[in-house]
């Protein structure tokens, strides 16, 4: 064992405690999958990620790091808030780019890029291409039933592979997604990763929102919490692996929205909020180029630096 740098970022949030945090282990070289696998289980965090110099042919196509992601149950090939949050500790740590406009990080997908908005000045990861599938009626029927929703409340169904895998539902209001309380239990037997989605059609629904969030926020937090309006209410159930609820979740917005803005749902350019029925407020900025290519972006804040012995 050693002492190797370790930082805990708060990601898809400008205010620290009210995002998705992750854990960063910013020199991992030397540790076997077995020891980073029992790190993750003991932070207990939906993920956990370890730093490690590039492979020689990722370098030469431009890669600035190497990243590994686990949760508490499996290795990932890629997630959303790891990504952001890894390189925002990589930068922090003293990472310097190849590219000054860029970031690149090689992880199980291959190659992800990651560049700086120039409006929010927050950080943002190209979505990697995306696989769609339709859902047979027993599966979705049985994580209907898992999730306590009735069939007539799913206006759109997709299997979403862009490294993860998540069953995407769009729902008739953010009223039905807020309201959701799982078997966690019963959605761990399908072995399906479950996406819940809605939109937010009127000014109406956003005061609604603003008055649940409220009192969301109330039950955890003794200060007033501050409401922004968004366009898209999401919500992320993994029991498969182990997370019963993901507080703001990159990988899954991302297919949301190419699947979303695909078929003409979504605008090129919205705000999804996550978290609120954890007391969280998360908020995750999406845009589609003309080249089809969507980003992902939001804010991260350090709440913890230190050392860790491994």
């Amino acid at each position: 064992m050693k002492s190797r740098p370790f930082t805990q970022i708060d990601v898809f949030t400008d205010q620290a405690y009210l995002g998705n945090p992750v854990a960063v282990v910013l020199d991992s070289e030397g540790l076997s999958d077995e020891v980073m696998q029992q790190f993750a289980r003991w932070t207990q965090l939906s993920e956990t990620t370890f730093v490690l110099p590039v492979s020689a042919a990722a370098k030469a196509q431009g890669a600035d790091y190497r990243v590994r992601i686990f949760t508490p149950g499996a290795e990932l090939p890629f997630a959303g808030h790891p990504t952001l949050g890894t390189a925002h500790a990589w930068r922090e740590a003293g990472g310097q780019p190849q590219h000054a406009d860029r970031i690149v990080q090689e992880c199980g997908v291959g190659l992800v890029t990651l560049r700086r908005d120039a409006l929010s000045k927050a950080w943002a990861f190209a979505a990697p291409p995306l696989q769609r599938t339709e859902p047979s009626p027993d599966e979705l029927n049985s994580v209907c039933q898992a999730l306590g929703l009735e069939r007539s409340h799913v206006l759109r169904a997709q299997h979403l592979h862009n490294g993860p895998h998540w069953l995407g539902l769009l729902l008739d209001s953010p009223e039905t997604v807020l309201a959701l309380s799982p078997d966690h239990s019963a959605l761990k037997r399908t072995g399906i990763k479950v996406g819940v989605a809605a939109r937010y059609m009127a000014a109406p629904g956003l005061i609604a929102r603003a008055n649940r969030e409220a009192r969301a926020f109330a039950r955890n937090r003794s200060t007033t919490a501050i409401v922004h309006d968004a366009d898209l209410e999401v919500r992320a159930f993994a029991s498969a692996i182990g997370i019963p609820e993901d507080p703001v979740t990159g990988s899954l917005n991302a297919s949301l929205a190419q699947w979303l803005m695909a078929d003409g749902v979504l605008p090129s350019h919205y705000t999804a909020t996550q978290g609120a029925a954890l007391g969280r407020h998360g908020r995750v900025n999406l845009t589609q180029e003309a080249s089809g290519q969507v980003w992902v972006g939001g804010h991260a804040v350090t709440c913890i630096t230190g050392n860790v012995s491994l």
